[in-house]
């Protein structure tokens, strides 16, 4: 049987973990053709960690070799891969989905080209239950996130408004506002409201709260959506990855799972 060739871009937390999936628990239907970082350490650092190494390639030439691009860099160039996909005729995968935001035209172009794009549901749950209810109406979705100080440090919006994570010494709200603005402050840390943004009603109108406090130990992200179908919540408490408390561990299986589920052609709750 053929495998499918892979080719992923950005080899930190996530892309490495997935790179490791596809040459262990993948290994029969994926063939992880090359890698790709902007910071070649990375890449090299990754490509001795795996058990078979892994070519270091230049950006177009791995695109050109693949049958799909998985996108496990930044937000910043998600909405560029894409559009190299559509033009190159590939099929592709992205985890920085916050990137795409504002940028739905894409998507649409990609449909009518036949190029498949998938946007696994990374760290949360209730995506599906949302999508179901977009057919009828949805009159509005709320997320709140829940992290330790750790897990935002670095976001624009901290600098922009001095906020000094350690100050804060009890449960704190630090940012109220639209999905679109939240991941303009914090492209790094709340993905999963472009997620949700897509599935449903859009960044405008979903609402996000980040909230945090030193006395967390996990990510936690509570939805609540409400609509014709009634009324949906969900609370999803993630343990943070080993080796990058900003990703949660659930991010990363949802990544090997959504790709297990390409090769082997199935589909669930989608």
């Amino acid at each position: 049987m053929r495998r499918l060739k892979v080719g992923i871009i950005g080899c930190g937390t996530i892309g490495s973990e997935i790179a490791k999936a596809c040459q262990d628990r993948l290994r029969d239907k994926i063939n992880l053709i090359g890698i790709y970082d902007i910071d070649k350490a990375k890449s090299l650092s990754l490509s001795h960690m795996l058990k078979k190494k892994a070519p270091i390639l230049k950006l177009d030439n791995l695109i050109k070799k693949v049958d799909m691009v998985i996108e496990a860099a930044s937000a910043a160039v998600s909405a560029s891969l894409v559009e190299k996909a559509i033009k190159t005729k590939k099929d592709i995968f992205i985890m920085s989905v916050g990137g795409l935001l504002g940028k739905e035209s894409l998507l649409r172009l990609a449909e009518k080209r036949g190029i498949n794009v998938y946007l696994p549901s990374g760290a949360i749950c209730g995506i599906d239950g949302l999508k179901a209810g977009s057919i009828g109406r949805i009159d509005s979705v709320t997320l709140t996130t829940k992290k330790p100080p750790k897990g935002l440090e670095g976001a624009p919006y901290l600098k922009k408004n001095r906020v000094d994570l350690s100050r804060i010494k009890e449960e704190t709200l630090i940012f109220e506002g639209s999905a679109a603005d939240a991941v303009a402050n914090f492209p790094q840390n709340v993905n999963v409201c472009a997620a949700l943004s897509l599935a449903g009603i859009g960044a405008d109108k979903t609402r996000v709260r980040i909230i945090t406090s030193p006395d967390y130990t996990k990510n936690i992200h509570e939805v609540e959506m409400t609509g014709d179908f009634g009324k949906i919540v969900t609370r999803t408490e993630n343990v943070p990855s080993r080796t990058n408390p900003k990703t949660s561990a659930l991010a990363i299986m949802s990544a090997i799972a959504t790709l297990e589920g390409i090769v082997n052609n199935v589909k669930i709750g989608t």
